[in-house]
This record gives structure tokens, sequence and C-alpha cells, in this order.
């Protein structure tokens, strides 16, 4: 990726995975992947595919997913996925809806095989939660429904969760060059976004526009 594309908040990997619990430090491993490529604020790729980890799910995984022990011993296993998923990668920019979660499972699986993430994640919760303050909560469902975004209905299946956390995603961008006179910002703007405190967005945006300001003299 060029510098400028680095920098674009419009063009990233956003990406869901399932798993078999909350942490591969516990061993637990993924079992599905979604992701969808947004180039320019369009999706313009998508990878998805189930991946059998090798060991059997619990009945909890499987209802609250949908993803059956079945449909994972006919999957292909983790390492053949994420070998195909890295190159997909490309060293994008990566989105995720509470980001943290799927870090630690990228890492984790791309960590079994050699490989390694190139770039940065952005969280859509934790930006949402700075943007969004009249959401009754930030759950991605929720979300969907409060920005009344485009959804097929399904839930805890990763390609979908990916799509709709992209439209989320795009929402945001959107939502916050309307709200504050922008005609852009960055994605590492949009990182340094997340850790702001939910009092200091408004001085954050101010600052970021006297900079732009500064920058075009």
């Amino acid at each position: 990726m060029t510098d400028s594309r680095q920098q674009d908040a419009s063009t990233v990997v956003v990406l869901d995975f399932e798993t078999t619990g909350l942490s591969p430090d516990q061993g637990e491993r993924a079992i599905e992947i979604g992701a969808v490529l947004l180039e320019g604020g369009r999706i313009v790729d998508r990878f998805q595919s189930l991946m059998n980890p090798g060991m059997r799910i619990n009945s909890f995984i499987e209802h609250y997913t949908g993803i059956s022990n079945a449909m994972l011993r006919k999957a292909a296993p983790c390492d053949e996925v994420m070998a195909q998923f890295a190159d997909f990668l490309q060293g994008h920019n990566l989105v995720a809806h509470n980001a943290s979660f799927d870090q630690k499972f990228l890492d984790s699986e791309l960590g079994r095989i050699g490989r390694y993430r190139q770039r940065e994640f952005a969280c859509s919760m934790l930006i949402a939660r700075r943007i969004y303050t009249n959401a009754p909560n930030h759950k991605l469902g929720t979300l969907v429904e409060y920005k009344r975004l485009q959804t097929d209905g399904v839930f805890h299946r990763a390609l979908a969760d990916a799509e709709m956390t992209a439209h989320l995603w795009l929402s945001l961008l959107r939502d916050i060059q309307d709200r504050y006179q922008l005609t852009e910002i960055s994605f590492p703007d949009m990182r340094r976004l997340a850790r702001t405190p939910k009092t200091a967005v408004d001085q954050f945006f101010d600052r970021h526009r006297r900079g732009r300001k500064a920058h075009a003299v």
C-alpha cells in the first residue's frame, strides 16, 4: 500500500471471527472468518470461510453461531484458511467491532502459521461510544438498528457481522465529517479518536481542524 492509502480511513479490511470461546490465551480457536475489503468507501471484495480447529465446539457456541460440529468437520483446517486470509489482507488497515477480541484471534491464528499482521486495528465500538452517545448501547446489532443500516437480519455469522460493521464504519466516517465539517479524517485520526475521552471529543476535532488549516498554509 502507498502511504496515502495507509492514511485513508475509507480503504480498510473489516473483519469478524467466530470462535470456540473468548480468548486464544485459554486455548480457544477461530472457527469462521468473514471480511470485506472497502476501497474508497465501497465494498469491492469479500472473504468468508469456516475453519476446522481440530476440536469440538460446545452446544452454546453451536446455538450462538449456528455453526455445528458437523459443518466444521467438512471445513478446511485453520492453517489453510489463515494462509489464504493473510494474502487477502495485503497490508490493509483493519477494522473490527470490539477489535481487541478479533485482534487477539487474528494474531494467534496467523502466528500459528508463521505469518504476522502488518497494519493496525481501529475499533468501531470504541469510536461509536464517542460519536453515538445517545445510542441505547453500543453492541453491533443495536447500532445497526439505531442508524438504520443495511442488514440481512443475520447476526453472529462472520461475514454478515463484518458487512454490518463495514456499514457502521462508513456511517461513522460520514457523521464525523458532517458534524465537525471535515473534508476527510484519516485512519490514524480514527485510532486516536478511539482513545480520546468522551468529554474531549469536541476539543479533539477542534485541534484537528486547526492542524489542517496550519498544514494548508
